[in-house]
């Protein structure tokens, strides 16, 4: 019902509504939308009341509350059932055991900090609270569990493609799934599963992006950015997260319908490391040569220098010097 009652504010905003129409749309008393008036001001909506006049609707915290995420969100299902949390150790651990408890497809776990967030070969993830979107993403594909990597690359393409769109600036994707500004890392991607032999239970889809992040720890300092330090404005979280949740639901149709290959094509126009020399830091060695090509399993695919050609499932790709990958801002780009 609070739900409901804030949805009517934003209807009537900049204009007061009063406390009878409500009454008379929600069939409830004036004391309980009083109450409910009440709730929303303790989450931080700026609400006015007057006399004969109403309700009016001020501001809208800069919080990753459900009803804001909802409001406006045009998915059938990513992100339509919505867990909530001020804190979380890590929103996968929280996806994991909501996913065993049988949460719906397409549920969305978020938290507006995590002490525990980790990226991938087990890094820890700076989470700090209100300034990034700290989310996962809890799937049941029917599919064997060999093609759970393409998820995670479906995951890179949505958010790239989000970010371009709202923050009008170049995203690229570096293998497999990182993706850079200027060669700064801005979001990363960890996914995770539950599988059996040729069936995946589920799979979660953990994604951290530094989005109004305005100071990271001195040891992230040259590696790490985030839109806000990029761009010099703040952006707006829940319209950004409306946008990668609309791009990864159009994205899994077409990867369920037509499997990875259309999605390994938007994927490659992205990539920022194709064709050009770069170091590989495998499980037990390092690696240098020609980024060749990612097959359609995900696999990076690096001609050595001898001429010969290396698969790799997973591994730590920097370009040779340095890590200078570039993806940037657009021509005339502003928020």
């Amino acid at each position: 019902m609070k739900e409901r009652v804030l949805h009517l504010l934003k209807e009537s905003s900049p204009e007061f509504i009063s406390g009878e129409i409500i009454c008379r749309n929600l069939g409830i008393s004036r004391t309980a939308v009083w109450k409910h008036i009440q709730t929303l001001r303790a989450s931080g909506y700026e609400i006015a009341a007057l006399p004969h006049a109403g309700y009016q609707l001020l501001g809208v915290p800069d919080r990753l509350y459900p009803e804001e995420i909802r409001d406006g969100l045009d998915t059938e299902f990513i992100g339509r059932k919505v867990y909530y949390y001020e804190h979380a150790i890590s929103t996968n651990e929280t996806a994991r055991e909501l996913a065993d408890r049988g949460c719906p497809d397409g549920a969305l776990v978020i938290a507006e900090e995590q002490s525990g967030g980790k990226g991938r070969l087990g890094r820890n993830w700076f989470s700090p609270y209100g300034k990034g979107i700290w989310f996962s993403i809890v799937l049941f594909p029917p599919v064997n569990p060999s093609d759970a990597p393409t998820l995670t690359m479906l995951g890179a393409v949505a958010v790239a493609r989000a970010i371009r769109k709202i923050a009008n600036v170049e995203a690229g994707i570096k293998w497999p799934n990182d993706i850079l500004l200027d060669g700064k890392k801005i979001c990363g991607i960890l996914s995770e599963m539950s599988a059996e032999i040729e069936r995946i239970n589920y799979l979660i889809i953990g994604i951290g992006i530094n989005v109004n992040v305005e100071e990271f720890p001195s040891e992230l300092e040259d590696t790490v950015t985030s839109l806000k330090i990029y761009t010099g404005q703040p952006v707006k979280r829940t319209v950004l997260l409306q946008e990668i949740l609309m791009e990864i639901e159009q994205l899994y149709k077409l990867w369920l319908q037509n499997g990875f290959q259309p999605i390994l094509r938007f994927w490659k126009e992205m990539c920022v490391m194709l064709n050009k020399m770069i170091r590989v830091n495998g499980i037990k060695d390092v690696f240098e040569g020609w980024a060749e090509d990612v097959d359609d399993r995900g696999n990076l695919i690096l001609r050595l220098k001898d001429g010969s050609l290396k698969g790799f499932v997973a591994g730590d790709v920097s370009l040779q010097g340095g890590l200078d990958l570039q993806a940037g801002r657009r021509e005339g780009s502003s928020l």
